[in-house]
């Protein structure tokens, strides 16, 4: 008898996202916005989650099952890591569908990332 259960996983709505901080520069940063953009690009910072975002982003259809992931030097308890890191970060967005969980670029977030840091005024 098997004692797993599902367990929904919270769904974030980037429907309505903003970009949470100014251009660089439009001025100093404030300390809010500068601990939240220093926490997504920390995510981003290692290697392995670098890679892993990579691939989710270059995936048809825009998605990727943490099923299919599996070819970045980790084993795959790792790669479960490493994705909740990116998803806790607000870098992706998941899905389960059975008893895989799928991940997708949340646009939004990249979208505030790069206007962060566009230098044209």
């Amino acid at each position: 008898m098997s004692k797993s259960r599902v367990v929904e996983l919270p769904v974030l709505d980037t429907g309505a996202a903003v970009p949470c901080c100014p251009p660089i520069t439009a001025g100093e940063l404030s300390q809010a916005d500068a601990e939240r953009m220093a926490a997504m690009f920390k995510a981003l910072s290692d290697p392995v989650r670098l890679r892993l975002f990579s691939k989710v982003a270059s995936s048809a259809g825009g998605e990727a099952c943490v099923c299919d992931i599996s070819d970045v030097g980790v084993s795959q308890p790792t790669v479960s890591h490493h994705l909740k890191k990116l998803r806790e970060a607000g870098l992706l967005t998941s899905r389960r569908s059975g008893t895989w969980v799928y991940y997708q670029v949340a646009p939004p977030v990249v979208a505030a990332m790069s206007a962060m840091l566009d230098l044209r005024t």
